[in-house]
C-alpha cells in the first residue's frame, strides 16, 4: 500500500506553516500536562469529515520527531483509516488484542516511516464497537500500551455520530475536539462539547482545521 503523503504533510513538507502549527499544539498538550499527566490522549470530531484522522496522525509524527516514543492507535472501529494514511495492512489490531491473549502481551504494532512512531491499526471490525471499547479488556490494552510509550494517541469516531468516543474518554488522560471551519455546526459543536463534560473527560482543547488564513497559509490547522 502506498503512504499518503499529502496527507501527512508533517513528513512531506515539514518546514510547511501547516506543520509548524501542529508542532504548536504539541508544545500546547505540552503545557496542558504540567500538574496532571497527558499520556494517553483521545482525538474525536463532532461530525464526519472534519479532518480529526488526518490531524491526530500529523500529530503523532511531530511528537516522535522529539525523539518520543509514540504509539498511534485507530480506535475508530466503524471508519478506520489509518492504515490507509500510512499505507499499512489492517489485519491485526486493536480489536485483535482485546480478543487474543497473546496479542495483549505481544501487541501487533507496525512500524511506520517516521522513527519512534508505531501504528496500532483497527483490525477486523466487531459488531458491537461500543461495549468493545467500554470492556474491561479495553482498559488492559491501553495499559499495555501506555507502558510501552512516551505517549498513545486514539482516534476515535465522532462523538455526536456513535458513544464510541465517550466510552473511550472515560478511559484516557484527555481529549482533543477537531472542529472545522465552515462545516461543523454550532449546534453540533456545542454537543459534542456538552457530552464530554456530562462523562467528566478532560476535554484539553480544541482544534480548529480547514481555516483559510491570509498571506497563502492555508489548510488543516
Amino acid at each position: 500500500m502506498t503512504q499518503k503523503v499529502n496527507d501527512l504533510i508533517a513528513v512531506s513538507d515539514p518546514r510547511s506553516p501547516i506543520s509548524e502549527a501542529y508542532r504548536t499544539l504539541r508544545t500546547n498538550l505540552d503545557f496542558a500536562s504540567l500538574d496532571q499527566a497527558l499520556k494517553t490522549i483521545a482525538v474525536t470530531s463532532a461530525g464526519v469529515g472534519e479532518g480529526k484522522s488526518t490531524t491526530l496522525a500529523n500529530l503523532a509524527i511531530v511528537s516522535a520527531q522529539t525523539g518520543r516514543r509514540v504509539v498511534l492507535v485507530d480506535a475508530d472501529l466503524r471508519r478506520p483509516t489509518l492504515h490507509q494514511l500510512f499505507g499499512l495492512g489492517n489485519e491485526a489490531g486493536l480489536t485483535t488484542m482485546v480478543m487474543d491473549d497473546t496479542a495483549l502481551t505481544d501487541p501487533p504494532l507496525q512500524t511506520t516511516s517516521v522513527e519512534g512512531l508505531s501504528l496500532l491499526t483497527s483490525g477486523p471490525l466487531p459488531p458491537n464497537p461500543a461495549e468493545l471499547l467500554g470492556s474491561r479488556r479495553m482498559a488492559e490494552v491501553i495499559a499495555t500500551l501506555a507502558e510501552g510509550a512516551d505517549q498513545v494517541f486514539f482516534d476515535t469516531p465522532p462523538v455526536v455520530a456513535v458513544t464510541d468516543a465517550a466510552v473511550l474518554a472515560t478511559k484516557v488522560d484527555g481529549v482533543l475536539l477537531v472542529i472545522s471551519a465552515g462545516q461543523t455546526r454550532r449546534e453540533y459543536a456545542r454537543t459534542a462539547v456538552q457530552r464530554l463534560e456530562q462523562i467528566n473527560a478532560r476535554l484539553v482543547g480544541t482544534v480548529l482545521t480547514n481555516v483559510q488564513v491570509g498571506g497563502g497559509f492555508s489548510g488543516y490547522y
